[in-house]
């Protein structure tokens, strides 16, 4: 199926979807107030509560949508605010911002983690020799069965980071224990098994754009005041519950491993907390192996964005997500729809988002 057949096939489905309310039992959510963009907004408390604020500036954030939660931000997505992005969709075209998985593909395995592998289980050949069936060499000379497998770390290619990857002294957001849900097969809170597929208000931050610049330098650090440039130069605006996605240009190196992987250029922790707490953003995500500045400068903490906005806010993170096409057209806002394999235990995976452009709003 051609990309740009998805909106006619797939859109009354996700109609459908936003009209029952969602698609997760775990959105249990407290009375929000529609927007004209976004649709939604976040219960006051979430300003401030899901933040590190409450439990203090170094420890792990605790949800206003009580003690059970697990999505976190996720839970600014109600009914009206899927409707309200969905009804805006122009189906003319579809952006498939995820890249391909292959063998060799930039990943992050500095830490030992694996690199995507693949092998085939079956070949038409294989099974003619072995039989697994039992069905004799006349039925397997007809039947040309091919079957394969795949080993990676959860955090390859286009993926999402859920609320369980990073967390703050063995707790992780909304104070789940790694010593009380923590397994042997992994973590039994705030894991992308739990996230409701994402459909909501999608806004590019260009930098490398707003710079000159094809990709911004190594670990550049993006400031507030470059996001509110960026905003300023693309005449867009951020509304509560958007998913704010970052171009730094990596992308246009894409898959040339060692100008992708090092020294990523991102946020620091004075822009992500300006993304997080006074635009309230629901999702961010990057083109980048990471939305931080890395090596981040921190003395205390080697990835503190990534800390701040999981274990703190309650903010999932996109990353390696190729926003080349949408700057390329200079599409800024439009609708995102994506959802995360549902990997029980995991801290992350895989991630297929696309974005449909917007018709205008009648007023």
């Amino acid at each position: 199926m051609n990309i740009n057949d998805v909106g006619r096939t797939f859109l009354p489905a996700f109609l459908a979807i936003a009209a029952m309310g969602g698609c997760s039992p775990a959105q249990a959510q407290p009375p929000a107030s529609p927007s004209a963009t976004s649709g939604a907004t976040a219960p006051a408390a979430a300003s401030a509560a899901s933040s590190g604020g409450a439990a203090g500036a170094d420890a792990a954030g605790t949800s206003p949508w009580g003690a059970s939660d697990e999505i976190g931000m996720l839970n600014m997505m109600t009914a009206p605010s899927r409707l309200a992005i969905l009804a805006r969709i122009d189906g003319s075209k579809v952006y498939d911002l995820a890249v391909d998985y292959f063998q060799g593909m930039p990943s992050f395995d500095a830490l030992g983690d694996p690199r995507y592998q693949i092998w085939l289980t079956h070949t038409p050949r294989g099974t003619g020799v072995d039989d697994p069936v039992k069905v004799g060499r006349p039925q397997n000379d007809k039947v040309s069965y091919t079957g394969d497998a795949i080993s990676m770390y959860t955090h390859t290619g286009t993926h999402i980071d859920s609320l369980n990857h990073f967390g703050l002294h063995g707790r992780i957001y909304n104070g789940f224990r790694a010593d009380e849900h923590l397994g042997d097969h992994g973590w039994q809170r705030n894991g992308p098994d739990k996230m409701p597929p994402i459909i909501a208000r999608g806004v590019l931050l260009d930098i490398a754009a707003l710079k000159g610049v094809a990709m911004l330098p190594n670990a550049y650090a993006i400031t507030s005041a470059d996001l509110k440039d960026a905003l300023a130069r693309q005449h867009t605006n951020l509304e509560p519950g958007d998913v704010a996605l970052i171009r730094t240009g990596r992308m246009s190196v894409w898959p040339d491993r060692d100008r992708f992987v090092a020294d990523t250029p991102g946020l620091t922790l004075e822009s992500a907390r300006w993304l997080a707490e006074e635009k309230r953003v629901m999702v961010i995500g990057s083109d980048a192996l990471a939305p931080d500045q890395l090596p981040s400068g921190q003395k205390d903490n080697w990835i503190p964005v990534h800390t701040y906005l999981l274990a703190q806010r309650g903010i999932p993170l996109i990353e390696v997500i190729d926003l080349e096409a949408l700057a390329r057209d200079r599409v800024y806002e439009f609708a995102f729809l994506g959802a995360p394999l549902r990997l029980r235990g995991a801290s992350g995976a895989p991630f297929r988002p696309i974005a449909f452009p917007l018709r205008a709003v009648k007023r």
